[in-house]
């Protein structure tokens, strides 16, 4: 059999279908990271992040053994979708508009750095990392949930579109319009990062 890790998502599925067990962990191990975090910017509660996630997971095997699964090669866009609609019915539940916040523990505009950081590189990449999200948190939601899918989750404008129920045109918008606001507030506040 082949190594889990070399498999493709719709590969992983069909084992999974098969009753490999294994398979299963792979997928979850392969999208937890962005999905967990895009649950956690959407809700902004990291034990209420759990549980939809937990829940976005049931959801999926549910759906791949009552053989309904047909997002065939699109296995994270449809779980980001799954993910989305259920912190939707949290809020629904409460009565609440979800508003899009960053969180601490995750960055979405993370800087690969492949040498070791000194101190004081640490506390002013932690202080360009706070003035972005304190920024973010200041767009309208519209415009903050676009930036974050797109540039956290890696998400494509038509992955954005069909996530947020909204044409490709208006989240390119969306896109365009809190980068504008973003710019408008380093140049007001004359940030610098």
């Amino acid at each position: 059999m082949q190594i889990m890790y070399k498999l493709s998502d719709e590969q992983l599925i069909t084992l999974f279908k098969k009753g490999h067990a294994s398979a299963l962990e792979e997928l979850v191990h392969r999208h937890k990271d962005k999905l967990y975090t895009s649950i956690v910017l959407l809700v902004k509660d990291a034990f209420l992040a759990e549980d939809i996630f937990q829940d976005t997971f049931i959801k999926i095997i549910d759906t791949i053994r009552a053989e309904r699964y047909t997002e065939k090669g699109k296995f994270l866009p449809w779980a980001m979708r799954i993910a989305h609609n259920l912190c939707v019915d949290h809020f629904r539940k409460i009565k609440r508009t979800p508003i899009i916040k960053t969180s601490d523990d995750k960055d979405i505009f993370n800087v690969l750095n492949f040498s070791e950081s000194s101190a004081e590189e640490k506390m002013i990449t932690a202080q360009s990392h706070d003035r972005v999200r304190r920024m973010l948190d200041m767009l309208p939601e519209e415009q903050r949930e676009v930036i974050i899918l797109r540039h956290y989750a890696d998400l494509s404008f038509k992955e954005i579109a069909d996530l947020t129920q909204v044409s490709i045109n208006t989240a390119l918008g969306r896109m365009r319009y809190g980068l504008i606001n973003l710019r408008k507030m380093m140049t007001e506040k004359q940030i610098c990062l």
